[in-house]
Order: structure tokens, then C-alpha cells, then sequence
């Protein structure tokens, strides 16, 4: 346990690390947690956490240092939460969702229609069409299983594109 006079040398040394730190730490916390109330209660739990650590005995080199590093840990913290926004809320934010299945539709339809043009390709752009945009290979997964180099099925796959545009809208 900690003497009546080494917890007024600890309460001193926070008092003026509070007055170096805080506004550096007020800054850094709000650039990276956008929401100002938010990031002022993290450096207060910063200091109160810092403070828990030294009545506890515990020795800090660099204060500093120290306090960035459990404040780093707080703004983890905080993005790691689990953020959920009722329905009601929004709604009454002026949120209004909408129902757009037409729109949806109409990307599978043309996701069918774009498939069904594939097979009029030749041969070998078929193929590295199906592999990229069918069964979204990159480059590098389609290297290996074709035994071509990366920059020869960029160059099939763009021409593929190509010819599958001309197809798709005729001139």
C-alpha cells in the first residue's frame, strides 16, 4: 500500500501530466473517434485508468508515452464495440429505406445476359472470362491454374471485354 505522502507525490504527478497532456490527447482522440463528447470521455478514462495504475504501485517511466499508449487502447476499444442503431431511431433521423427490386433485377438479368455471351467468345477468352467474373479468381489463382503469366490473361481478359461489349451492345 501506498504512504500518505508517496500518493501525494503520485496525485502530483498526474495533476501535471494532465495539464501537459490533456489537450494533445483531446486532439489525437477526437481525429481519431469523430464524436467530441466521445472522445473527451476517453481521455478521462485515460487519466482515471492511469491514475488506478499508479495507486496500485505501479511505476511509470515516460508519462507521456504511458498515457498515449492506454488512450490508443480506449480508441481500440471503442471502434471493437458493437454499434447497433434501432429502426426507430433512424426513422426518425429521416431515414427512409427504400425498396428498389427493379433495380436489382435488372443486374441479375444482365449478369444471365452477360453469361450467355460468354459462350459466344472463343475459346480461349471463354475461359479466363468464366474464371475471373463467374468464379472471381485474381490474376495470380488463374496463373496457376492455366500455367500462363498474370499479364498474358490480363491481356485475354481484356480482350475478352472487348469482344463481349461489341456482343452486348451492337453497333
Amino acid at each position: 500500500m501506498m504512504t500518505p505522502g508517496q500518493e501525494i507525490q503520485r496525485r502530483l504527478e498526474l495533476n501535471v501530466a494532465h495539464y501537459d497532456h490533456q489537450k494533445g490527447l483531446n486532439l489525437h482522440a477526437f481525429f481519431k473517434v469523430p464524436d467530441k463528447t466521445t472522445s473527451e470521455d476517453l481521455v478521462q478514462t485515460t487519466f482515471m485508468k492511469t491514475w488506478n495504475y499508479l495507486i496500485r504501485g505501479g511505476e511509470i517511466a515516460i508519462m507521456k508515452s504511458f498515457l498515449y499508449h492506454v488512450l490508443n487502447g480506449l480508441i481500440i476499444d471503442e471502434y471493437r464495440k458493437h454499434k447497433t442503431s434501432s429502426l426507430d431511431a433512424l426513422l426518425e433521423k429521416g431515414f427512409q429505406p427504400r425498396v428498389a427490386h427493379s433495380e436489382r433485377l435488372l443486374n441479375v438479368l444482365d449478369g444471365k445476359a452477360a453469361l450467355l455471351l460468354i459462350q459466344r467468345l472463343p475459346e480461349r477468352y471463354q475461359r479466363v472470362m468464366r474464371m475471373r467474373y463467374v468464379q472471381d479468381l485474381s490474376l495470380k489463382e488463374m496463373s496457376l491454374i492455366t500455367g500462363q503469366s498474370p499479364n498474358n490473361i490480363a491481356v485475354q481478359i481484356h480482350r475478352g471485354l472487348a469482344k463481349l461489349k461489341l456482343l452486348y451492345r451492337p453497333a
